[in-house]
């Protein structure tokens, strides 16, 4: 059994990131692992973060995150990045000290040392825009950022990152292709 944080970043119950959610929490508990679900918007998260120490709510979604396998994120991509609210998370709990130090080369210089090595994380994005203007126009700026600029530097480095493009304006039968690869993807874990 694996343990699962999720944290949802969609103020509508109606999107189809809530579907990819409720989908990807179908499949993997039909497979016997524990979702622990966070829905920043029901939960009304305070994204604000000026550089005061972690409050009890940032606390017990880092303990949660010590007691669990995966981090998975499901959002929206609006603006080359997740919504506010998520990226606010990301801010407040995936933070130096707690989830990375940097350890000094010389003058300015160093590099992170992340401390959530032993974590694996899954990525689920939705977007507007069709692939061809994401990966050409826009170099995969939000997967880059994702993977690169947050987990990597927490030490995580086993990531699944499923992107689903111009969500708006696909056939309800692609929909259903989409949900298909969600419920591929949780039976992989």
């Amino acid at each position: 059994m694996k343990k699962i944080f999720l944290v949802y970043g969609h103020y509508k119950d109606s999107s189809f990131n809530a579907a990819i959610k409720n989908e990807f929490i179908k499949q993997t508990e039909l497979n016997g692992n524990q979702v622990d679900v966070v829905d920043l918007y029901k939960e009304k998260f305070n994204p604000v973060y000026a550089g005061e120490a972690p409050d009890a709510e940032v606390l017990n979604h880092r303990k949660r995150i010590e007691e669990c396998d995966i981090i998975v994120l499901i959002a929206p991509i609006w603006n080359f990045r997740m919504p506010a609210i998520v990226e606010g998370w990301i801010d407040k709990v995936l933070s130096p000290p707690w989830a990375y130090t940097f350890k000094k080369l010389f003058g300015n210089y160093g590099y992170p040392i992340g401390r959530l090595k032993q974590k694996k994380a899954i990525i689920f994005c939705t977007y507007g825009s069709p692939r061809l203007a994401i990966t050409t126009f826009f170099l995969n700026l939000p997967i880059r950022r994702l993977k690169r600029g947050v987990f990597h530097m927490c030490g995580i480095y086993n990531i699944v990152y499923r992107r689903y493009f111009a969500v708006p304006f696909v056939s309800e039968q692609k929909r259903k292709e989409f949900l298909e690869d969600v419920k591929k993807t949780a039976n992989n874990i």
